[in-house]
């Protein structure tokens, strides 16, 4: 039985192979450089180099395929990506192609607060696209998170960064984060994928503790034995910012990303049957 990742080259999907090994598993990238550099971390990975919004070109690269695990997604739109293209299309052109297959399941990651009516634009197209998912004809799990933070990735690195700084500045200091270790994250998708077909439907899943953005910090720096201060600035101020900030060809930020980062993450995880790493052993983990 084979699983195709798609996205596989993020952070997520190269754990997630290391996790399954590469034994059964597909993995469908869309650019050659990502290709080149999951071929050399897994040499025996079975790697298709494939058009997300192609519906013939997914097909044939979902072949054989039993269940997937949907992992495409951006926060930040730009000239050459749109959250259309990237959450919307590249849905429809994978549930066509799924269903052509003969994929039997499907796994997606999603973001905490996505949903086809929310204000922010990031937001509302990932929402359309879990509910062209639950909707289609193929079985279908969504599980929504917030920041994810596994070693070495992205968020992690901001993090440890962030530890390490005497006097930190961010926008509303107070917005409250609930994130959730990467390893309780795949362990999500196994148990999702095991459930199905009929586990079916939506899941809000986060980490064990609320905090604010200032509080997080904080706890982050105390695992090194230092303190750090965090200043906080109006959101208003970053989303002025981030206005002009678009009128460059790569913006570093968007107003769209900011409010995606800014939102009150606050999940019940109290039925998620998952063994929660606790917020303190998540932090020793990433930030040394």
């Amino acid at each position: 039985m084979t699983l195709a990742i798609t996205g596989a080259n993020g952070h997520l999907g190269q754990r997630l192979i290391r996790t399954l090994g590469a034994d059964g598993v597909r993995a469908l990238v869309r650019r050659p450089a990502a290709a080149q550099h999951l071929a050399a971390a897994h040499p025996a990975l079975d790697l298709r180099l494939v058009d997300f919004l192609d519906p013939k070109a997914m097909t044939t690269a979902l072949a054989g395929v039993r269940q997937l695990v949907h992992l495409v997604g951006i926060l930040k739109e730009g000239r050459r990506s749109s959250y259309r293209a990237a959450h919307e299309q590249t849905t429809e052109a994978l549930l066509q192609a799924a269903a052509s297959a003969g994929v039997a399941g499907i796994v997606s990651v999603s973001i905490l607060g996505a949903h086809p009516q929310a204000a922010n634009a990031c937001l509302a197209s990932k929402g359309r696209a879990d509910e062209a998912l639950l909707r289609g004809t193929v079985p279908a799990k969504v599980i929504r998170v917030p920041m994810v933070l596994g070693e070495g990735d992205y968020a992690a690195e901001d993090l440890r960064r962030r530890a390490r700084r005497a006097v930190n500045v961010t926008f509303r200091a107070a917005s409250l984060d609930q994130p959730i270790y990467a390893g309780d994250l795949i362990a999500a998708i196994r148990r999702s994928l095991d459930e199905l077909p009929e586990g079916r439907g939506a899941w809000d899943l986060a980490g064990p503790e609320v905090l604010s953005r200032r509080a997080l910090n904080q706890r982050a720096a105390a695992v090194l034995g230092r303190g750090t201060r965090t200043l906080s600035l109006p959101l208003g101020l970053g989303m002025a910012l981030a206005w002009f900030a678009e009128r460059l060809p790569n913006p570093p930020v968007t107003r769209a990303m900011l409010g995606v980062l800014d939102q009150d993450d606050a999940a019940d995880v109290s039925a998620s049957g998952l063994n929660l790493r606790p917020l303190d052993e998540t932090l020793a983990r990433i930030v040394r």
